[in-house]
């Protein structure tokens, strides 16, 4: 009788060790689980970190982002087309929409965009980028196209490689560009985002990103809801233009005073294109606007984009309706050679 409680006593710490043991093993196993789905997890925050400084660190400065066709360079190795992208336009769309637009463009030159830096836009540094493009590839014809408010840069840029450089732009295309901020429809962000910009406000990414997606929804009967989300989740992404390059596009377009570069184009043939339907560029106004004050470069300020989806500036997403125009406007100002028969190297 006396070894009876012995024995209960060494059943409990038998049953006490095997709960320790139990409780042991399954913490191993959590803790496997949990070790390789934080160490999973770490990876691919620290890749996402990784690209993300590399994207930046080379994005700091303004570059040429070259498209590479066989086409072109055999037969116009002295020619190029440079895209100047639109507002809070990526490099990747910028390639996007040259790739869009390939099979007529290199039909007359090589291909190339200009990617702004996320420091900030900087004309002269453009400028810059574009000259040395143009002296390490042996250009000596250049056609602009300016996308939205890059036909503003492509114009300024047009004529300080003139003034500076004794480089005469052949052509200069503006797609939907705005003459002035007056040519702007919704002025109510306008000015406060320049206002915040010059009093050294920069927007966090988060504030941003809600004001992306409210700014496409706003417009939404030009885009699809795809639209709207790939527009908004590409402006979210570490590809996406820097907050600080969008507020001085911003500032460049409330500035920007077109008379300034009127007769300093010399012999640059300009065409302005664009959409009756565009809700974000006054059609009309910015048409007879640049019409008006280059009254003397202007050769063509007829052709429009109708059926386009959305309206405003949109090669990539249409190029079938706006490839046959620039064929137009490429076949009228820049015919090619002609003699036995209409057979052409295309």
């Amino acid at each position: 009788m006396p070894q009876e409680p012995e024995n209960q006593n060494l059943g409990g710490a038998g049953d006490a060790d095997a709960r320790v043991l139990r409780h042991a093993a399954e913490l191993q196993r959590f803790s496997r689980r949990g070790f390789l789905g934080g160490t999973a997890a770490a990876s691919v925050l620290a890749a996402d970190m990784l690209f993300t400084r590399r994207v930046q660190a080379e994005r700091r400065v303004h570059r040429i982002l070259p498209v590479p066709d066989e086409t072109a360079e055999t037969y116009y190795p002295n020619a190029s087309w440079f895209l100047f992208p639109g507002y809070k336009t990526s490099w990747e769309e910028a390639l996007w929409i040259l790739n869009a637009l390939r099979g007529t463009l290199n039909k007359r030159g090589q291909l190339a965009a200009v990617g702004y830096s996320n420091v900030g836009l900087d004309i002269d540094q453009i400028v810059i980028a574009v000259v040395e493009h143009a002296r390490a590839h042996q250009l000596t014809t250049l056609y602009f196209y300016g996308h939205s408010f890059g036909g503003m840069v492509a114009t300024q840029v047009a004529a300080r490689l003139r003034e500076l450089h004794g480089i005469e732009v052949a052509f200069i295309l503006l797609d939907s560009s705005p003459c002035s901020k007056y040519d702007v429809l919704d002025q109510s962000w306008f000015e406060g985002v320049v206002f915040l910009y010059e009093k050294g406000f920069r927007f966090p990414t988060v504030l941003r990103g809600g004001y992306e997606l409210g700014e496409r929804m706003l417009h939404k009967d030009e885009r699809s809801w795809g639209q709207i989300l790939d527009q908004t989740l590409e402006q979210l992404s570490p590809i996406a233009p820097s907050s600080v390059l969008i507020q001085s596009e911003s500032a460049y377009i409330y500035h920007f005073d077109a008379t300034r570069f009127a007769g300093k184009l010399g012999g640059t043939r300009m065409a302005f294109v664009g959409n009756p339907r565009d809700r974000t560029v006054d059609y009309e106004t910015a048409r007879d606007s640049w019409s008006l004050t280059f009254k003397d470069n202007m050769a063509n300020a007829s052709l429009r984009t109708d059926g386009a989806r959305p309206a405003h500036a949109s090669p990539g997403w249409n190029p079938f309706i706006y490839r046959p125009i620039i064929e137009e406007l490429q076949d009228g100002m820049f015919p090619l050679p002609s003699g036995g028969g209409k057979k052409t190297a295309f």
